[in-house]
């Protein structure tokens, strides 16, 4: 398939070459061949370029799977719960765009890449449920106030949370290969893993509903799952 000269591939075509690469990945491995080329996710952009994309994919990905009540009462919750959401949904949005920028490089390691996918997948999912908690909360699944970290009392740019990876870190992987992409993947999913972990845990304790409490204490241990992971497949 040329994926070139398809340039405006629905999202559920985008997933479904997902799937469909990650499973001949798979039966190649155990055949012992390179995975069949025409089932390479396109990449006609820029990696930046597909940010609306994958924020959109991230949404409608894992909606069904964690429904939360009638949507019209607005259970209890406090600024933390609000905050947490909302900038967690953006945090977790470029982790499913750097998973995706690095499962598209040449050569990679094959562990590694497994790695990103389920943190692609597990992230996906993680975005529905926050956006759906936001719904059922009757709040926006978008900080509109552009002032991230509020909720934390440490009021930040959007853009600069911690652990957010640069425009030119983002370029940066998206041109490598090899075992530099693989440094570099971890180095940077680490620092954004470290910053998530910390946000998690402060909501944890400090926000009022109690889904979202659960919600931020077992995603601060799937981060610190992934981190230890990684370093085992890049440092074994």
């Amino acid at each position: 398939m040329d994926t070139q000269a398809h340039p405006d591939l629905s999202l559920d075509q985008l997933v479904e070459l997902e799937r469909r690469r990650a499973d001949a990945e798979e039966q190649a491995a155990r055949a012992g061949s390179a995975p069949d080329d025409d089932l390479v996710l396109p990449w006609w952009q820029h990696p930046m370029n597909i940010v609306t994309i994958v924020v959109t994919t991230a949404i409608l990905a894992a909606m069904v799977g964690w429904l939360i009540g009638d949507s019209s009462s607005e259970p209890e919750h406090n600024s933390v719960d609000t905050g947490f959401l909302q900038d967690m949904r953006l945090h977790h949005e470029q982790a499913v765009l750097m998973s995706l920028v690095y499962r598209n490089l040449d050569d990679t390691d094959p562990s590694l890449r497994t790695a990103a996918r389920t943190i692609l997948i597990g992230q996906s999912q993680e975005v529905g449920r926050m956006s759906q908690l936001l719904d059922v909360f009757g709040e926006s699944t978008v900080n509109e106030t552009g002032t991230a970290m509020a909720w934390m009392g440490m009021p930040i740019d959007a853009a600069a949370m911690p652990g957010m990876a640069t425009d030119d870190e983002l370029d940066r992987l998206g041109r490598l290969s090899e075992t530099e992409a693989d440094d570099l993947f971890v180095q940077l999913m680490t620092s954004h893993h470290q910053a998530g972990i910390a946000m998690a845990d402060f909501a944890a304790i400090n926000a009022a509903n109690d889904k979202v409490r659960t919600f931020a204490a077992a995603l601060s241990h799937a981060q610190q799952s992934d981190i230890v992971e990684m370093e085992q497949i890049i440092r074994p």
